[in-house]
């Protein structure tokens, strides 16, 4: 190592030595080994099963989602979802395109089941505010992308009951490997 390097090194660990004195940690303390309430743990144990067995009461079309989408959504993905000039990923299109030169990878061409679109999109969306739509909201959104991807008829209302039915185009396409079906 080079004396400019040593200098440096022994410097920068110096310094960051100095800054931790002369700054508390402001940081949280953990509350490790204390009991989660119910309401906390059902906040954060919110992953929906692929055949949706544990879907929350609510419900929504398209009709609704669009509004949602509107309000919540467009910023970012742009007005329909299918825009390529966004910082994201297009959401609706790409259908068929899988298996060409140049895969257009969106919720209706690659995702596998429905309800797995709408377990994210209850937990993560929207970007800002994760976990802040409510189940109505989330089943209209499901409904408006799978709607603008023709996946879906326009007057079906999606819910616990009617989300898992719906069959996506590439719901053969994920191939399960000899040791995960142990």
């Amino acid at each position: 190592m080079s004396a400019f390097r040593f200098a440096l090194a022994a410097g920068l660990l110096l310094a960051s030595g100095c800054a931790t004195e002369m700054q508390p940690d402001t940081r949280p303390t953990p509350k490790l080994g204390q009991t989660m309430t119910e309401a906390e743990l059902a906040f954060w144990d919110s992953s929906i099963l692929v055949d949706g067995s544990n879907l929350p009461a609510g419900s929504g079309s398209s009709a609704q989602g669009l509004v949602v989408y509107a309000q919540k959504c467009a910023a970012c993905h742009g007005v329909t979802g299918a825009e390529t000039d966004t910082r994201l990923t297009p959401l609706v299109g790409g259908i068929g395109s899988l298996a060409t030169a140049q895969p257009v990878r969106t919720l209706g061409s690659y995702w596998p089941h429905a309800t797995i679109i709408f377990d994210y999109i209850r937990r993560a969306m929207p970007y800002n505010a994760p976990k802040s739509l409510s189940n109505d909201e989330a089943y209209a959104l499901t409904a408006y992308l799978l709607r603008a991807n023709g996946i879906i008829e326009e007057t079906l209302v999606l819910d616990r009951t009617t989300l898992p039915m719906v069959k996506m185009p590439n719901r053969d396409g994920f191939v399960r490997s000899a040791e995960s079906a142990k």
